[in-house]
């Protein structure tokens, strides 16, 4: 080594990571030819794993986090439009099955409006038929075993439900004074929607039927749904579940306890036609009007409800199958949104009344007129007074 050298080299750029340079021996490829620096100075081409020299660029390890997160932006956002897609396919046109099945002179007899619903208050008949070609008592029955009216108020987040007992006596036009549920039995939904609408003096926009044969299918399609119970039950002996006739005999009837219970379509059909509770002799037809609000309650907050939306382009024609309508599908997504963004403390629960005790004609109550004017939001709750008397509370179905 010259006395002049030192064992080290000194790069104005400071350090640099890598292995230190050693000086190349002679007839070595390695030459200083280029420049003194070796083949890694900068803007050479030294092979992976040789020194660079001070300020080389390096390679960053980094993964491109912000052009993976857009690329999963893009996939979710696409699997988003498919399911949208398909949800609708599939569930518009087992709506329009429905619609089809609402004769032209039903469709005539409502009151039309005009407007969205989300923002548009409506009143929707809602009539659900005891007719099940299954049970032999019930095969030629079309008497409307349910009635019941819906209001929506999307200005203010309410909903409102009007039960009427199916055994008012009421002028039921070119038939007489006769029970309100025949109304259906003589002419059909246009019977029953001229009927209810001369009875209560309200305007009805739309109609939804309900055939109780298909509303387990209904329920079981949305994976079941949840009631509250308010007080023990056990019914009479009506639609027994086993074949022999001998266990029928000795079988004690429906059970069902108190408190929220997960029912499947069988099971909340029959918690909504039990009429004679032995457990509490005061209950009667009224009150079995409100465990009808109750299922129909559940049933329309569980189409709302994640998993039946998740679901919809497998299940969405087969959710339409029970009903009668006139609403579009575009109209139901609408009234769905309506009652999700409905609180229960927000949904008022009405009732008509009449003289429907022991050995009563079914004459309505002369208070009705004060309950209907509650349902449309002119006037103050108030509770009903006795069992057969009408009025309205707000969060639970009156009982």
């Amino acid at each position: 080594m010259a006395p002049d050298e030192k064992p080290y080299r000194v790069y104005r750029g400071g350090r640099a990571k890598g292995k230190v340079p050693t000086t190349p021996r002679p007839g070595s490829q390695k030459s200083d030819a280029a420049g003194g620096r070796g083949t890694g100075g900068r803007g050479g081409g030294a092979p992976p794993g040789e020194y660079r020299g001070p300020g080389a660029r390096r390679k960053s390890g980094k993964p491109r986090w912000g052009r993976r997160i857009a690329i999963v932006a893009v996939l979710v956002l696409l699997l988003v439009v498919v399911w949208a897609v398909a949800s609708w396919f599939a569930f518009s046109s087992g709506v329009a099955d429905a619609n089809k099945r609402l004769d032209l002179d039903a469709k005539a007899a409502l009151d039309h409006q005009g407007g969205l619903l989300l923002s548009h208050s409506t009143t929707i008949l809602m009539l659900g038929t005891d007719n099940n070609p299954n049970v032999a008592a019930r095969a030629g029955d079309m008497h409307s075993d349910s009635i019941l009216l819906l209001r929506t108020d999307p200005a203010h987040h309410r909903l409102y439900y009007l039960s009427i007992p199916r055994d008012l006596q009421v002028p039921i036009p070119g038939q007489g004074t006769q029970k309100i549920n025949a109304a259906f039995q003589f002419g059909g939904p246009t019977l029953a929607i001229k009927t209810i609408r001369q009875f209560t003096g309200l305007a009805i926009n739309h109609v939804i039927i309900v055939n109780f044969g298909a509303f387990r299918d209904l329920i079981d399609a949305v994976g079941g749904i949840t009631v509250n119970v308010p007080k023990p039950i056990r019914s009479n002996r009506f639609d027994c579940p086993f074949a022999s006739q001998a266990r029928c005999n000795t079988w004690q009837g429906w059970r069902f306890h108190t408190g929220p219970q997960h029912m499947n379509g069988e099971r909340a059909l029959i918690y909504s036609r039990i009429r004679e509770n032995l457990l509490d002799p005061a209950e009667s037809d009224v009150t079995r009007g409100a465990r009808q609000q109750a299922v129909i309650d559940a049933t329309a907050a569980k189409f709302t409800s994640l998993g039946v939306l998740v679901g919809l382009p497998f299940d969405g024609g087969s959710l339409a199958k029970p009903l009668t309508t006139d609403l579009t599908a575009a109209q139901l997504v609408q009234l769905g949104w309506v009652k999700f963004r409905t609180s229960n403390s927000d949904t008022i629960h009405c009732r008509l009344g009449g003289d429907l005790g022991a050995g009563g004609g079914g004459s309505p109550s002369e208070d009705n007129p004060a309950t209907i004017a509650m349902f449309l939001g002119k006037s103050a709750l108030q509770p009903p007074t006795g069992p057969f008397n009408p009025g309205c509370v707000a969060g639970h179905t009156l009982q």
